[in-house]
């Protein structure tokens, strides 16, 4: 059994050699990458025989903490109708559920490489798994709208620490000509938990109870936890880095501001007062983050990851990939439950094909990727994205179902041939000792995007939606004597009603669509900027035993 819990009885770590007590100024090549070949006996997932992947077995521990850290960003969303009614709170109350996880997830994200680099990547991961279980089970647990806030942030703060140690923790442990094989299995955690939430979540909130949306995190944290203390290997630390305090304070305060504003600006109004201000404080505070990180000796994030264009081209790409997924994600649910009457289970199967061929598609892409580069299969994702997306645009308030079903997939299928070769290959372009800033700038990148992209979107669609309703009610007319009193008239005024916005939300829908597919279109030419051919070879995993 290795791992990070007897570090400090040990002296077998990566990178355990003696430092100086005082810390070096932004060392160039820590000599960390260059660790003795471990006995492949002794190598975690080979069962005591040499040969064989011995980073598959750790890989799919990282994979189960990462798809539990995700999967919960998307399940909770299909119950908050079902909680709203249990707590009886407001749809504005409500929100603070997502939001408020949003927003510390945002906050803790930065200082998540720093915890990582000194404490030991495998021990933050293992802590982080058990203190997700114990707050999924407070908010299982959760009485009323205030308890389920709060439990939620405290959720909230395990959460954002696990995508980047474990990302980080993939690029120490699996073999650099193999990362893409291992990114394609591990990006089931990333798109495939999307996208198989509204399936899993509605099943349980219509035929369980919304609470199983929380409790179901504990097993899995359990059986993640043990798997963490039997096969991750033991990862160094750094126990002289002290915290960047004024970096993280500075780009907290410009993460919650910009985060809070941008959730919120679609109520308060994109031009309102507190609106502006806090977008102000947030540019302010992320310039002032800036400054400070090129000034201190030990900086919270190390930006010199922006110096490699490969890694900040992959950033642009990830982005545009996570406003189209997240924003199709959110509006296509709404589309089907709220203007085609389905069920939230209903909603969930017909969106469960192209979770599935996310998880077909993603390992494969993975394996094309340490072919041939990232080059090919990010621009053909990309591609097919764009095209899907704008086929989808010319949706009627009665597609058919079948119609839906086969875009949807086959936009998956380019989602997850694009996502993991354009992610291999930005973090894989960054030096090893950069790579754990490289994660956590990598997570920090998909949720603003998708929070970002989540917010254009939702001002677009209020925008559109107003202009076509305004457009069509100018047109509409009743007939003749249908306008007078009674039952009748007030039934057929309700049903023109429900039908202009049923019609003004499509078509604001489309219009949404055709912009997506428009800037994913632009993605593509900086796709064909990435490395093309087989990545080099490396001399083997920097990890200990």
């Amino acid at each position: 059994m290795s791992t990070d819990t007897d570090l400090d009885a040990r002296s077998v770590t990566v990178d355990d050699a003696p430092r100086a007590a005082a810390p070096v100024a932004r060392p160039t090549a820590p000599a960390v990458d260059r660790p003795t070949p471990p006995d492949p006996s002794s190598e975690p997932g080979t069962g005591g025989k040499s040969g064989g992947n011995p980073w598959i077995v750790p890989l799919l521990v990282l994979v189960a903490g990462m798809f539990m850290s995700v999967l919960d960003i998307s399940i909770v969303n299909v119950a908050i109708t079902t909680m709203q009614n249990d707590f009886g709170a407001t749809t504005d109350e409500m929100q603070w559920v997502s939001t408020a996880y949003s927003l510390a997830e945002g906050v803790v994200v930065p200082a998540s490489a720093w915890l990582g680099i000194r404490y030991g990547l495998g021990r933050v991961y293992t802590i982080a798994m058990i203190f997700f279980a114990i707050f999924s089970t407070l908010c299982g647990f959760a009485w009323d709208i205030n308890s389920i806030i709060a439990f939620r942030i405290l959720q909230a703060i395990p959460g954002g620490v696990i995508p980047v140690v474990a990302l980080a923790a993939l690029y120490k442990i699996v073999p650099k000509d193999k990362l893409g094989a291992a990114m394609g299995i591990y990006g089931l955690g990333i798109i495939f938990a999307p996208a198989i939430g509204p399936t899993l979540g509605g099943y349980l909130v219509e035929y369980v109870n919304w609470r199983l949306i929380f409790f179901i995190n504990v097993p899995i944290g359990v059986v993640g936890v043990l798997a963490a203390i039997f096969f991750l290997p033991t990862f160094s630390q750094t126990r002289g880095r002290k915290l960047d305090v004024p970096g993280f304070a500075a780009v907290a305060v410009g993460l919650f501001s910009m985060l809070l504003a941008l959730h919120e600006g679609p109520t308060w109004g994109w031009t309102s007062y507190p609106t502006l201000i806090l977008l102000t404080v947030g540019v302010l505070a992320l310039a002032l983050f800036v400054v400070i990180e090129l000034e201190v000796d030990e900086p919270l994030l190390d930006l010199r990851v922006f110096a490699h264009w490969p890694f900040t081209n992959s950033l642009l790409l990830i982005a545009i990939i996570s406003m189209g997924l997240f924003g199709v994600l959110f509006y296509i649910p709404v589309f089907l439950q709220q203007y085609q009457g389905l069920g939230a289970f209903e909603t969930g199967l017909l969106l469960l094909p192209q979770a599935l061929v996310m998880a077909f598609v993603m390992p494969a892409a993975g394996f094309i990727y340490d072919k041939i580069g990232a080059r090919v299969p990010a621009a053909l994702g990309l591609a097919i994205v764009s095209w899907t997306t704008w086929e989808l645009a010319g949706m009627t308030i009665d597609v058919s179902h079948g119609h839906l079903e086969m875009l949807l997939a086959a936009r998956a299928a380019g989602i997850g041939l694009a996502m993991m070769p354009i992610m291999t290959g930005g973090l894989g372009s960054l030096p090893s000792f950069l790579s754990e800033n490289g994660s956590a700038v990598n997570t920090l990148v998909q949720r603003a995007s998708s929070a970002i992209g989540l917010a254009a979107m939702t001002a677009m669609m209020t925008i559109q939606q107003a202009q076509a309703s305004a457009d069509r009610t100018g047109m509409a007319s009743m007939p003749d004597g249908s306008g007078s009193g009674g039952t009748g008239g007030m039934m057929m005024e309700y049903q023109m009603y429900s039908k202009l916005q049923s019609l003004s939300f499509v078509t604001a829908m489309n219009d949404l669509l055709y912009a997506t597919a428009i800037l994913t279109a632009l993605g593509v030419p900086l796709a064909l900027m990435l490395r093309h051919g087989k990545p080099a070879p490396s001399d083997g995993p920097a990890m200990a035993h």
